[in-house]
């Protein structure tokens, strides 16, 4: 049973940083696809940055080059995704959450996950 645990999350002034940390197991697929996900306040849930068992990554154009996702010990039952978050805006409050995936897609739609973490907080002041 995969679960997905994450932390890290906290309030911050703009232009801080913060890293986001998700604890995984059971996560025992060849190919797969981790991602991060972020949903504010009356908005939907989107996609932030994913990593895929090919070793590319992905991120949104809203956080390109001020965000950084890694993930350690990728091809054990149990390894932990990593988003760094850099000079980070009032615009990139939301709750953030952990996904995983069986298969490399290369994607960042919600829809293609089947598992997620319940989230961690993340508020930025201006």
């Amino acid at each position: 049973q995969v679960q997905l645990v994450e932390s890290g999350g906290g309030s911050v002034q703009a232009g801080g940083s913060l890293r986001l940390s998700c604890a995984a197991s059971g996560v025992t697929a060849k190919r797969d696809s981790m991602a991060w996900f972020r949903q504010a306040s009356g908005k939907e849930r989107e996609g932030v940055a994913g990593i895929f068992s090919d070793g590319s990554t992905r991120y949104a154009d809203s956080v390109k080059g001020r965000f950084t996702i890694s993930r350690d010990n990728a091809d054990n039952a149990e390894s932990t995704l990593y988003l760094q978050m850099n000079s980070l805006k009032p615009e990139d409050t939301a709750m953030y959450y952990c996904a995983y995936t069986v298969g490399s897609w290369s994607t960042l739609e919600t829809a293609a996950y089947n598992y997620w973490g319940q989230g961690t907080q993340v508020a930025v002041s201006s």
